[in-house]
């Protein structure tokens, strides 16, 4: 590799052409219009459509990011699984601020998200789990997220533990370390990229219950 490739980077562009936002066609609700950008990056040639960028606190005010995997939308909230001992989990439960990031480059669109997280019903996380394929109900018992383990022989070790222990089992129990969280919106930004970097930006805020939208410059 050239030495002075890393320069390249400054040239590194494209121009945003396919698509604009309009006001008077909006819906009221973001949660809506997130639901449709949903289905459409569903549609595109996304390998991974769900795919959404959760961001952290650490305790020493450290914002912590890594890419999980969004399950549910529902009317207020949008719903992911993780090991209860994570690193993620165990931030949530210390500050509940969170954010969240979509990025969908083909449809020339992001979606950025802040608001509160919390834990789900035991209920809702069981049904969940019991969804999942065989391998992944496993390989929730074997992986003790986030902590430090001597090597990934260990890991397949304890893969190969749990997958004899459950062998021939009709149901394999969620472990009470493992589930889901949902997070609670109070500002969603939706980003569509735009001609000669005039992005439309389109930010709703909740307040009292009544989402308020506004336009941001790019």
């Amino acid at each position: 590799m050239d030495e002075n490739s890393h320069n390249d980077l400054e040239q590194v562009r494209r121009e945003y052409s396919l698509d604009q936002l309009d006001e008077s066609i909006l819906p009221s609700d973001p949660m809506v219009l997130f639901g449709a950008w949903m289905e459409r990056a569903r549609q595109s040639e996304n390998p991974d459509p769900t795919a959404m960028t959760l961001s952290t606190v650490e305790s020493n005010g450290q914002p912590s990011s890594r890419i999980v995997l969004l399950k549910k939308i529902e009317a207020d909230r949008l719903v992911f699984y993780t090991n209860y001992h994570s690193r993620k989990a165990k931030e949530i439960r210390s500050r509940s601020r969170v954010a969240a990031h979509f990025y969908w480059p083909e449809l020339e669109r992001q979606v950025k998200i802040a608001g509160m997280a919390g834990p789900l019903e035991d209920a809702e996380s069981d049904h969940y789990f019991q969804s999942r394929p065989l391998e992944s109900q496993v390989t929730a018992w074997a992986s003790p997220q986030s902590k430090v383990v001597p090597d990934r022989k260990y890991l397949e070790n304890e893969y190969r533990k749990y997958q004899e222990k459950f062998k021939g089992s009709k149901v394999v129990p969620r472990p009470a370390f493992w589930g889901g969280f949902a997070i609670i919106p109070s500002r969603m930004e939706f980003w569509q990229g735009g001609l000669h970097r005039l992005h439309d930006r389109i930010e709703y805020t909740l307040k009292k219950k009544h989402w308020s939208r506004v336009r941001l410059a790019p």
